[in-house]
């Protein structure tokens, strides 16, 4: 009997999940995203073990088509260059709810992640940059003061940037979990959970500079 060799065995095995993969993607762009996410987890990455839910923000330089709304895949699409809106709701899970953001606004639902206020929260996000070197990002928390209708943003931005080599995860519950603001005017900017009743309307304001994928993961604490 031949028994094959274990470089053979391998090959056929990274053949499959390729295979595997390339069926289950909306895109043939997203392949080789999963692939490498696959490889990469649990290698020093930076980001902790477990089970999590993941979130793939896309940069593409054309528009979509395709109404997503509703679309359970763990990607939304963004411009390569310019804003978008991520509407934020609140609901039991993690769920993109609308993943075309090439129109300027996409929507993502996750849960409260500090109910007690006490500012710990419930899970964690680590995010890095992928894709090509040279494109960064920044991401912003806003919402709306309901009290005088005013836009609030985040004295606290999560800038990204995608340099050449390895590229880590990064714990970001400070940027993307929390808002710090001055809503009272003494001139500190005091720490505001997303969806906080003090404020409405959350959501991460993605500034794009070429930047054509960020991953995010949460992980439950």
């Amino acid at each position: 009997m031949r028994v094959r060799s274990s470089s053979h065995a391998q090959t056929i095995a990274a053949a499959s999940l390729v295979a595997l993969i390339s069926l289950s993607c909306d895109s043939p762009t997203e392949a080789p995203t999963d692939v490498q996410d696959a490889i990469q987890f649990g290698r020093g990455n930076g980001a902790p073990t477990g089970s999590h839910y993941n979130l793939n923000i896309i940069g593409v330089p054309k528009d979509k088509d395709a109404d997503m709304t509703g679309n359970s895949g763990h990607r939304i699409f963004v411009d390569l260059a310019g804003k978008t809106r991520i509407d934020l709701k609140k609901g039991e899970t993690f769920q993109v709810l609308d993943a075309n953001g090439t129109d300027g606004r996409a929507e993502f639902q996750l849960p409260n992640p500090d109910p007690d206020g006490d500012g710990e929260t419930l899970y964690s996000v680590y995010v890095r940059a992928l894709g090509k070197p040279g494109g960064n990002s920044t991401t912003t928390t806003c919402a709306n003061d309901p009290v005088t209708g005013e836009l609030v943003c985040s004295t606290e931005n999560l800038i990204l940037i995608r340099d050449k080599g390895k590229s880590t995860f990064t714990k970001a519950d400070k940027y993307l979990l929390f808002i710090f603001a001055d809503l009272d005017g003494d001139g500190t900017a005091e720490k505001y959970p997303l969806f906080d009743e003090a404020l409405e309307g959350y959501y991460w304001d993605y500034d794009n500079r070429g930047l054509k994928l960020v991953q995010m993961r949460f992980y439950y604490n």
